[in-house]
């Protein structure tokens, strides 16, 4: 018996909207990166990137439980010394509310060039409209 492995022209992407509105972060990134890594299709392996492409909107109206509101930090350094800076949930969500999806999502993705090219097949928008409706294969999933 032969393992069987994808080919690049056996690959068929479709696009996914995934409404984010009401759902909490975790939830949201999670069915995200499984539909980005295509790990719910029969044909997945973990060598290849089979994934599909994902539209999450209303990344505005996404929610977090307990405190995280004002105690999810999220770290970054410019290299140079005093550097850090250190947003909070709330200030990352008035500046670009965008950034947040984006970030969780990458977190879930392999930290490789398989990762990177999984993660160009995000788009994510702050309302409701997005510019890939003709694109769109799947209906709005709120299953979530």
């Amino acid at each position: 018996m032969r393992t069987y492995s994808p080919r690049a022209q056996d690959i068929r992407r479709e696009w996914h909207v995934i409404d984010a509105a009401g759902c909490t972060l975790g939830d949201v990134a999670e069915r995200a990166a499984v539909l980005l890594r295509g790990k719910h299709k029969p044909t997945f392996a973990p060598h290849v990137d089979g994934g599909d492409y994902v539209v999450v909107i209303n990344a505005a109206r996404v929610v977090v439980t307990g405190k995280k509101q004002t105690q999810k930090v999220y770290y970054r350094h410019s290299g140079y010394p005093g550097g850090l800076r250190a947003p909070t949930f709330e200030d990352v969500m008035d500046k670009d509310p965008r950034r947040v999806i984006e970030h969780a999502v990458k977190g879930m993705l392999p930290k490789t060039s398989l990762g990177r090219s999984m993660y160009r097949k995000l788009r994510v928008y702050a309302g409701e409209e997005h510019p890939h409706q003709g694109q769109v294969t799947q209906a709005l999933e709120n299953e979530l």
